[in-house]
């Protein structure tokens, strides 16, 4: 375990008997590992009292105020080496995930959940003094200003969340990983593409890429429920064909207006098999060693979650040799001319030349020469699979 791990988990394990909010957590686990991260490991000590917790971080390294302002909590009070938030208590302890990466995966939606409840308010409080008469128009100015203090204190959450939400490749054995995000809103780094990777306790890889209907914060929420609900079920064991059905299941009472189209991709390393189960998603391109292309289409089509009859009917089986390239993609990818069979074409050509060039490179290059011409702007996740079994060890 790492000490910024350490850290994290005893802030939480702090706010969690004192009852702190998910969304306060968040953003107090944040700023303390950005800080964790600018030198040694810093020195922790928490104190419950009269309904207040006060975390105070020790830094063997001065911290400006000019740091302190990018922080996504700003901390109460402290000198240059030491740094002290109070946060209100709450009623009760709240319960925390004890594996790291589940309790960021939960602070990060507590953010987005957070960051959609504010954004309905200032809707609501800019309908209110649309009604009014000139008179507010001072009040107005005021909110004006509110509003970009906000996006400013969001964008720093935000680029912290985006860096949360592309997790790097997980260790893949002969299986080379690489993977290119791009959300439409340039103004927002997070939409509803999103994908997540991981290995099963078999030794098998997981893969989900989901693509949420809508763009922003709400999208992102659906599309991460979705991608932490496929990885829970996913290393409970349930079976890789149940999972897209099962998945839309269990949402279909909590997100009652979720829509996403679902594929996922089980990489089994000691043979070279991948599996794909597909529902609603676009299929995923194969290009063999010799460079062969081919667009990898179930025998019966499956649906996403939130669409009749959600699930996948049927699983694409296919055995890689030395060489092959497997590319799958959300849809902004091959529809940004409106066309999507011709998109689908662009793209087999595509792949089929850029296949020689190193997997890290692919997406990237896929995505520039695909996108070089944007009529229909979207969310874009490509991610590139190579199966090399004799070059594990160069």
């Amino acid at each position: 375990m790492t000490d910024a791990v350490r850290l994290r988990r005893r802030v939480r394990e702090a706010c969690a008997a004192a009852g702190v909010p998910a969304d306060q957590r968040a953003r107090l686990v944040l700023a303390v590992t950005l800080l964790a991260e600018s030198g040694p490991a810093p020195e922790l000590s928490t104190v419950t009292a009269d309904g207040k917790l006060s975390v105070t971080l020790k830094s063997s390294l001065p911290v400006g105020q000019g740091r302190r302002n990018t922080l996504p909590l700003l901390p109460a009070a402290g000198d240059g080496e030491s740094l002290t938030w109070h946060l209100d208590a709450g009623a009760g302890p709240v319960p925390v995930a004890a594996d790291d990466e589940v309790a960021t995966r939960d602070e990060m939606l507590a953010l987005v959940a957070r960051a959609d409840a504010v954004a309905k308010e200032q809707r609501e409080l800019k309908h209110e003094l649309a009604e009014t008469n000139s008179g507010v128009l001072a009040m107005y100015v005021e909110l004006e200003e509110r509003d970009e203090q906000l996006r400013k204190a969001h964008a720093v959450i935000f680029r912290e969340l985006e860096d949360a939400l592309r997790p790097p490749p997980p260790p893949a054995g002969p299986f080379e990983l690489a993977v290119h995000y791009a959300p439409s809103q340039q103004d927002s780094p997070t939409g509803g593409d999103l994908y997540d990777w991981f290995v099963l306790p078999d030794g098998c890889v997981h893969i989900t890429l989901v693509d949420a209907v809508g763009h922003g914060v709400t999208s992102t929420r659906h599309a991460l429920t979705v991608t932490h609900a496929i990885r829970t079920l996913a290393l409970e064991g349930h079976p890789f064909r149940d999972l897209i059905g099962r998945t839309a299941h269990t949402l279909a009472t909590i997100e009652p207006e979720l829509m996403a189209t679902v594929l996922l991709a089980r990489l089994d390393p000691a043979t070279g098999e991948v599996l794909f189960a597909n529902g609603s998603h676009p299929r995923p391109v194969l290009v063999t060693a010799a460079g062969d292309t081919e667009l990898l289409a179930a025998a019966t089509s499956g649906r996403g979650i939130g669409f009749p009859d959600p699930g996948s009917k049927s699983l694409v089986r296919r055995t890689l040799a030395d060489g092959d390239l497997v590319v799958i993609y959300t849809d902004g990818l091959v529809e940004s001319r409106k066309d999507f069979q011709e998109g689908e074409e662009r793209l087999l050509a595509a792949a089929r030349r850029h296949a020689g060039r190193p997997t890290g490179q692919i997406p990237d290059v896929l995505a520039t020469e695909m996108l070089e011409i944007v009529l229909h702007a979207d969310d874009t996740v490509v991610i590139a699979i190579r199966h090399r079994p004799y070059y594990r060890d160069a």
